[in-house]
C-alpha cells in the first residue's frame, strides 16, 4: 500500500523523506489501456515529515550510487511490461496510482474506469481535473532503467520495476505535457518546469536508482550533485526493492 501527501509548493525549504516500501517517447500514452504524486515531502516549519531513521542527505544518497557506464544496446520498450493489474481488482496499475494520488478522489466504474476527482501535477504545479490528461511517469523512465542495469535483469524483475506500487517514489501522476518533455532524459538534461520541484525530483529520482540498485554516469551524478547543493534539507530514505 502506497502512502503520500502533496508536496507543498510554497513550502521554503523542502525536505524529503523517501519511504521505499521513466517516458521514452513518454511512460504513459494516450491509448495505454494497461497504467503516482509527488513525493511525500515537507517542510518542518510547514508540518511536513521530519527526516525518518537512518535518512541520508541527498548529496550522501547521491553518492551512494554505484558510478556505471551507460548501455543502451538491445533496449525495446515492451523488455517491462507494465500497467498490470497486479492485485485482480479490476484496476491496473495506472488506475491505482491515480486512485492512490488524488486530491479529490474520482467516480470509479466496475471496470476501473475513472471520471471526475482532482490532481496536482508536481512536476509544473498544475491542477488537472481530467484523468485522461495526466501520464503516469516512471521517475526513473524505462529507457534508462535499462541502460543503468535492467539490461540484464530477468523479465520478471523488469515488470516488477514498471510497476512499482511499493514504493510512492517511483511512479507519478504528471501532466502530459510534462512527462512528454522529459521522454527518457536524465536529470542533466531535464528538470521539471516548477523550480520548487527540483529538490523533491533529485529526492526521487535518487532514491528510485538506490531502491533497484541502478548506477548511475559521470554526467548524471555531477547534475544531482548540483542540485542537491540547493537542497541541504532533503533527505533521502529508501527500502531496496525484493530480488
Amino acid at each position: 500500500m502506497r502512502s503520500r501527501c502533496l508536496v507543498p509548493f510554497a513550502a521554503a525549504v523542502l525536505t524529503a523523506v523517501l519511504s521505499g516500501c521513466n517516458p521514452q517517447l513518454a511512460d504513459d500514452r494516450p491509448g495505454d489501456d494497461s497504467p503516482s504524486p509527488a513525493a511525500s515531502a515537507a517542510s518542518p516549519a510547514a508540518g511536513g515529515p521530519a527526516p525518518g531513521a537512518g535518512a541520508l542527505t541527498l548529496s550522501n544518497a547521491i553518492a551512494a550510487i554505484p558510478d556505471g557506464v551507460e548501455r543502451r544496446d538491445g533496449y525495446k520498450r515492451d523488455s517491462f511490461r507494465h500497467w498490470i493489474d497486479e492485485d485482480g481488482d479490476g484496476c491496473n496499475t495506472r488506475a491505482e496510482v491515480l486512485i492512490d494520488e488524488a486530491t479529490i478522489k474520482p467516480d470509479q466504474s466496475d471496470r476501473c474506469t475513472l471520471s471526475g476527482g482532482s490532481w496536482l501535477s508536481y512536476y509544473d504545479e498544475i491542477e488537472v481535473t481530467d484523468p485522461r490528461k495526466l501520464d503516469i511517469d516512471h521517475v526513473v523512465p524505462l529507457a534508462e532503467a535499462w541502460d543503468s542495469g535492467a539490461y540484464d535483469w530477468s523479465a520478471e524483475r523488469r515488470q516488477a520495476y514498471a510497476n512499482d506500487l511499493g514504493s510512492d517514489r517511483s511512479l507519478v501522476a504528471v501532466t502530459a505535457r510534462s512527462n512528454r518533455s522529459k521522454g527518457d532524459k536524465d536529470p542533466a538534461q531535464w528538470l521539471p518546469p516548477a523550480e520548487s520541484a527540483h529538490c523533491i525530483y533529485a529526492a526521487d529520482w535518487t532514491a528510485t536508482k538506490l531502491r533497484w540498485k541502478l548506477s548511475a554516469d559521470e554526467e548524471e551524478k555531477s547534475a544531482l550533485l548540483g542540485l542537491a547543493k540547493a537542497c541541504p534539507d532533503t533527505m533521502v530514505q529508501y527500502e531496496e526493492a525484493a530480488e
